[in-house]
């Protein structure tokens, strides 16, 4: 039998609510942060959580302000937004040694968060890690009539592969920049030291894996190990890539 979904809580901030489910146990806490637009119901979360209640294990996951069940407007969301709403769901949700799961934007985040933490965050496992994506990534490959659009307008509705074109703000590019992390040549490397383990798909058009070995090699810590899944795609939530993540997961707990 599966196990119980926990109920959504929800978790006051200023001007809106964060919404979360856990789930109870001892040991590490396992804090899910999802990706752009992702919400805490998608596959790899659930896989988690489930991995989770049968280790009885906690485990926190929550949606950021203008994602999911959570209040604000996506629109006016910003990176330093949600890195405030990661450290809000761990500082007052949270109690002890975390490890740190982020997907995508939420691998930017979690780095973040062991900027921030670094007395709590014992691991972070992170899956396609999009470091620095609103600049060099989004930006960098922006078409110059989606360029002339943002300049007009404040904001450029961006394709999908997923879904329906969606708002990209001026405010979300030059808001980022405040928060890049991966050095310039010669630079200072990113002062983490935990171990890290990146799982990376090889065919993802998102976040191109050399994009992610860049931030492997930028890290501090000598305890980095990046897992190519040659034939995986941005989301690696194939039943081998959801075994994969829960494996890791399981190791650094």
């Amino acid at each position: 039998m599966a196990p119980a979904r926990p109920m959504t809580e929800y978790l006051q901030r200023p001007g809106y609510r964060l919404a979360y489910r856990r789930v109870k146990g001892e040991g590490p806490t396992v804090v899910w942060l999802g990706g752009f637009r992702s919400d805490m119901t998608g596959t790899k979360a659930e896989a988690l959580a489930d991995f989770a209640d049968n280790a009885s294990l906690p485990f926190v996951r929550f949606d950021y302000a203008g994602h999911g069940e959570s209040g604000g407007r996506f629109e006016d969301g910003t990176i330093g937004q949600w890195r405030e709403d990661a450290l809000a769901v761990i500082d007052e949700l949270t109690e002890g040694p975390l490890v740190l799961v982020g997907s995508s934007m939420g691998g930017w985040i979690a780095c973040h968060v062991a900027l921030a933490r670094p007395e709590r965050v014992t691991a972070m496992v992170l899956v396609a890690p999009a470091a620095d994506f609103t600049s060099a990534l989004m930006e960098a490959e922006m078409p110059e009539a989606a360029r002339a659009e943002m300049t007009s307008t404040g904001v450029w509705m961006r394709p999908s592969d997923y879904g329906d074109p969606y708002p990209i703000t001026r405010n979300l590019i030059e808001e980022g920049r405040r928060w890049s992390i991966l050095p310039e040549e010669g630079g200072a490397r990113i002062a983490i030291d935990c171990p890290v383990h990146i799982l990376q798909g090889g065919e993802d058009p998102d976040v191109p894996w050399r994009h992610a070995l860049r931030l492997a090699e930028a890290l501090r810590t000598p305890e980095v190990v990046f897992t190519l899944i040659k034939d995986g795609d941005h989301r690696l939530s194939r039943p081998q890539d959801l075994e994969r993540l829960v494996a890791t997961v399981a190791g650094l707990t």
